[in-house]
């Protein structure tokens, strides 16, 4: 499942600039971001346990809306799924997630 998913999110990641954010949505006061980053890394260590592979890659969302003229919500959520390990391990998990209001 997470390589299908990666062979589809990277390509549409790298398309959308160097930034790697694309607007999905602005409309009304209500906007919606899509971002990621995608890292390949290798690491040289005498330590085992940080040795070797530590590719991840992170995908989020950020949103906003116009409550009122003087009030907006926000909010993010950003997921992140370690490369280096197989399909099977437990290795993803969301990285930030948070929502408030700006007065």
């Amino acid at each position: 499942m997470k390589v299908k998913v990666l062979s589809l999110l990277v390509p549409a990641l790298l398309v959308a600039g160097a930034a790697n954010a694309a607007e999905i949505y602005n409309k009304d006061g209500n906007k919606l971001d899509l971002y990621g980053k995608v890292d390949g890394l290798h690491y040289f260590s005498d330590n085992d346990s940080v040795d070797g592979d530590q590719t991840y890659m992170r995908l989020g969302f950020k949103g906003e809306t116009q409550v009122t003229d003087q009030l907006t919500g926000y909010g993010q959520w950003e997921y992140q799924i370690q490369g280096n390990k197989p399909e099977n391990d437990n290795n993803s998990w969301t990285r930030v997630a948070f929502a408030g209001l700006k007065f």
